[in-house]
């Protein structure tokens, strides 16, 4: 405790002793004296060369560099890509004029340069974000995450979600390449921080894109981890092992082998925690499912508990203007079971009923999966790449329920007790074959590409159930069946597209693309034959043979501008479709022909370096499901029977998407907004009739009136202190708003909804000791339905959360988690509220290489999954099996050979 406060003494003592600076200056081009936007300076401690502040100058060149420091002298640098950076060492004071400082154009790149250049802490390229790992501090066992907290304008969620600027993260590439899968997490959760050289920061590119220099749609973002030179030949490796009580246990381990641009990976796990296995060090890798959860679901949600087994690995190379390749394969295995409950309001237009259900579900799961990526350079203008996929799943499955519905008084009006057993295997594998050739350096190209999909999926089922009708009809009916199913599926696409440069910036795109997709749909039910005591009774009203093909002729004309600051694209897109479906065992059929016109835009603005406004609209072509097109009874639920209708349409989806983002480095804030709305022409909607048993037969139709909507913004701001503190700030409020509609028993139904989700978190880092992330969400829900003397539906969830990691003292590791959530209209027989504590006390050992560790996960054994939730025509509870309380020690370890020592070597 005397620690402590001595450490909480010098944190404001400092504070007080420290003087506020202000540098100031412009940067220009030493022979044109044109302005240098987005140079970075950056003020350094001579003495120790820690970074104590940096800026970025504004379309004019000019910056101020401000900050707070005990330090009397301080190193400035002043840099730009492709000019040798100037040094300058100054005394920092309130107001400091540099005036007119020129950068020299860098003829070459000497070693003297090279190693400023390194220290840079971020460099604003073309379409880079790019920053300097070391310049970031953190604890020195970090991981990757754990230095992209630290980076202005990144967060990461307790799930793991990277996310700049509001732009999610959808691959982290290690030294160009794909890290085992696309995965972020397996990336930044198991590669620590001090290998990584620079972390680069693009807009996520299509292989098109990547090879022709085009600008991507920016809608997701890549992070690029260069390994340090030194760090980029030898192993690195993490093992862990845990055991606690209820017999819970976590096994898991990854090994990589570096060799320059060769990577050799292995990752290997087993737990029944419902942990992912890619953490060793933090609380939630020892701790299952223990993230900070969605407000719509629970504190530890999760759809019950599952044992899961895998083993992969992973392999990449590349030659730089010759190939580069990548392959993966992953084996897993996952036992799963789950028990849950709910309770359904079902409103009609007359009258509404209530449902209860509770059902048993255990199932396994067998997965292959592996895939792999080739790209080969015939020459600097021709490439070729492959794409390859392939997966294998075996499920097996039991599910026992017990369903029975009452009417506004509670009378018990039916019920069904059924138990189901399935067995199925499903293949699939795809392939892309992309021709890429530059005619001319002017941006003239041709590309021809060639894609497969290849699906088959076979399962065997059996359903034994019993339905009874109470009151004046009462009756019982009994299902003893078994049903074959084999689909198979195969849809291949020939793409071809020209670029003709009109101008400089300006280009004509002409495409036209060929798709070939058919579905060949067979399922044979047979009734228990208790003569023959066999499933002999063939059932030809649940069986069906059922043919789909839908071949789409595309041709595409568009605009596209490639500018600096102002960029755009129009393309029209005229898709033939020839639709049809037969059925030869119930001797049903249809086909048509439709033609759309569609198009998309898209219009990008460039306000600075740091500022952008993104405009796009997009309408696209939506087909109708096997399932919603066979007009074969699928009882598999006797109180719902549903129908397809093999006279669906396609329906066309129209959407529109705004978004802003704009940060300022001086102030080390920034802020984005985002906002859409999507609208449904033809969407394909249930239709509804439900007798006077409350038994309920569903159809299909195409309905107009379907509208999603969303609109967020996200600002988020960091105060740092030299080495000493830094403080963030994150506010993230966001709507959303939709119609849907559906009809019952001939009646249409209209329910809108509008949703509000205000979050505001802050974390307090003083010298990478402790760590305070407090955070707190509303969810606020609004349903309103058009049939009339119904109430609206009003749903508010609220969570208040606590992340506290202590490092101190030495080699200790505390961490709490605790989460307090409160839903207010979940109905009787369902927990409103519970405080969701994980704690973690660790102890490293073996020179900080290995680290024992105890947890305790759900400390207060409150855990629950709890929702409310409403649909087209209903309102429903619901409550599943979550993971209990339990306690767990650990011990992980990890090790590292790298510069060309014995892999190893001090293991033996």
């Amino acid at each position: 405790m005397k620690k402590i406060l001595i450490s909480l003494f010098l944190v404001f003592s400092t504070a007080a002793f420290s003087q506020d600076f202000s540098i100031r200056g412009k940067v220009v081009d030493a022979l044109s004296k044109l302005p240098l936007e987005a140079s970075t300076i950056y003020a350094e401690s001579v003495k120790d060369s820690s970074l104590v502040s940096y800026t970025i100058t504004n379309e004019k060149g000019v910056f101020d560099l401000e900050g707070k420091t005990k330090l009397s002298e301080l190193k400035v640098f002043i840099t730009f890509n492709g000019y040798e950076p100037l040094v300058v060492n100054v005394k920092p004071k309130k107001v400091l004029e540099l005036g007119e400082l020129q950068l020299q154009e860098q003829a070459q790149e000497l070693d003297g340069v090279q190693l400023v250049a390194d220290r840079v802490p971020i460099t604003i390229k073309k379409d880079t974000l790019e920053f300097n790992a070391d310049s970031f501090k953190t604890r020195p066992d970090a991981s990757v995450e754990d230095v992209l907290k630290k980076l202005p304008g990144v967060d990461v969620d307790s799930d793991g979600k990277i996310t700049v600027y509001g732009k999610e993260v959808n691959q982290v590439l290690v030294n160009g390449q794909v890290f085992f899968s696309n995965d972020p997490k397996v990336a930044t959760k198991s590669l620590p921080k001090d290998i990584i050289s620079k972390i680069q920061i693009t807009d996520t590119k299509t292989k098109k894109q990547e090879f022709t220099g085009e600008d991507s749609d920016g809608e997701t973002k890549t992070i690029n981890l260069t390994i340090k030179k030194d760090k980029n030949k030898g192993v690195m490796g993490r093992v862990a092992a845990a055991y606690g009580t209820d017999d819970r246990y976590q096994l898991n381990g990854v090994f990589n082998y570096f060799n320059d641009k060769e990577r050799i990976s292995v990752i290997t796990g087993s737990n029944n925690i419902n942990s992912s296995g890619f953490s060793y060090d933090e609380l939630e890798g020892l701790g299952g499912n223990s993230r900070r959860w969605s407000m719509a679901e629970g504190p530890g949600s999760s759809n019950g508990i599952t044992t899961s087994s895998s083993i992969g690995g992973s392999y990449a190379n590349s030659e730089k203007g010759k190939y580069k390749a990548d392959g993966n394969y992953l084996f897993s295995y996952e036992d799963t079971y789950n028990n849950q409950k709910t309770f359904r309001e079902n409103l009609l237009p007359d009258n509404r009923y209530f449902s209860e259900s509770e059902t048993s579900f255990n199932g396994s799961t067998n997965s292959n999966r592996g895939g792999a990526t080739l790209e080969y350079d015939i020459d600097e203008t021709f490439r070729i790449s492959v794409q390859p996929t392939l997966s294998v799943n075996r499920t097996n499955s039991y599910n026992t329920s017990k369903d029975v519905s009452r009417n506004e008084g509670g009378a018990l009006i039916n019920s069904n007790e059924q138990f189901t057993t399935s067995d199925g295997v499903r293949r699939n594998y795809s392939n892309r074959i992309n021709f890429m050739k530059k005619l001319d350096t002017l941006g003239r190209f041709v590309t021809l590409s060639f894609s497969n999909r290849n699906t088959e999926n076979k399962n065997l089922s059996n359903l034994n159930s019993i339905r009874r009708l109470f009151g004046d009809a009462e009756n019982e009916e009994t299902l003893d069946q078994r049903a074959q199913v084999n689909n198979k599926g195969n849809a291949y696409e020939l793409e071809a597209g020209y670029r003709q440069p009109l101008t400089k910036e300006l280009f004509l795109d002409v495409g036209y693309e060929y798709a070939d997709d058919r579905s060949d749909n067979t399922k044979e039910v047979f009734d228990y034959d208790e003569d023959d005591f066999g499933y002999t009774n063939f059932n030809m009203e649940l069986s069906s043979d059922f043919n789909f093909k839908n071949i789409q002729h595309s041709p595409s004309l568009g605009i596209r501008k490639n500018g600096e600051k102002f960029s755009f694209d129009v393309y029209a897109t005229y898709k033939l479709s020839e639709l049809s479906n037969q059925d030869y065992l119930q001797q049903t059929s249809f086909s048509n022909t439709y033609t759309n016109l569609l198009f998309r835009s898209s219009a990008r603005y460039m306000l600075g370096k740091n500022k952008r406004i993104h405009l796009r609209y997009n309408s696209n072509l939506s087909l109708p499901s096997i399932n919603q097109l066979q007009p074969v009874p699928n009882v598999s639920n006797p109180l719902n029977i549903v129908i397809g209708n093999p006279n669906l349409l396609p329906s066309v989806n129209h959407g529109v998407n705004f978004y802003y983002s704009d940060y300022n480095w001086k102030e080390r804030s920034g802020v984005y907004v985002y906002s859409g709305v999507n609208i449904q022409d033809d969407r394909v909607s249930s239709i509804s009739v439900i007798d006077e048993n409350f038994l309920r037969t569903t159809r299909y139709t195409n309905v107009n009136g379907n509208y999603n909507g969303y609109m967020g913004a996200g600002f988020t701001k960091q105060i740092k202190k030299d080495s000493l503190y830094t403080l963030k700030f994150n506010v993230r409020p966001s709507i959303n708003f939709g119609q849907s509609v559906s009809y019952s028993n001939g009646v249409k139904i209209k329910a809108k909804s509008f949703g509000m989700y205000p979050y505001v978190s802050t974390t307090f880092n003083y010298k990478e000791l402790i760590e305070i992330e407090p955070g707190y969400g509303l969810s606020l829900n609004h349903t309103k339905y058009s049939l009339e003397g119904y109430e609206d539906v009003k749903i508010t969830a609220q969570n208040a959360s606590l992340k506290l990691s202590s490092y101190w003292p030495k080699n200790i590791i505390w961490e709490n988690d605790i989460t307090y959530s409160y839903n207010d209209n979940v109905g009787p027989g369902f927990k409103k509220d519970a405080i969701f504590w994980n704690m973690s006390l660790g102890l490293q050992v073996m020179d900080k290489k290995g680290t024992l560790k105890l947890l305790a996960y759900d400390l207060l054994d409150q855990n629950i999954n709890t929702r409310r939730s409403t649909g087209d025509d209903y309102i429903q509870d619901y409550q599943g099996t979550v993971l209990q309380q339990y306690f767990m020690a650990s011990f992980s370890y990890k090790f590292d050979q790298f510069g060309g020592k014995r892999p190893m070597g001090r293991m033996r």
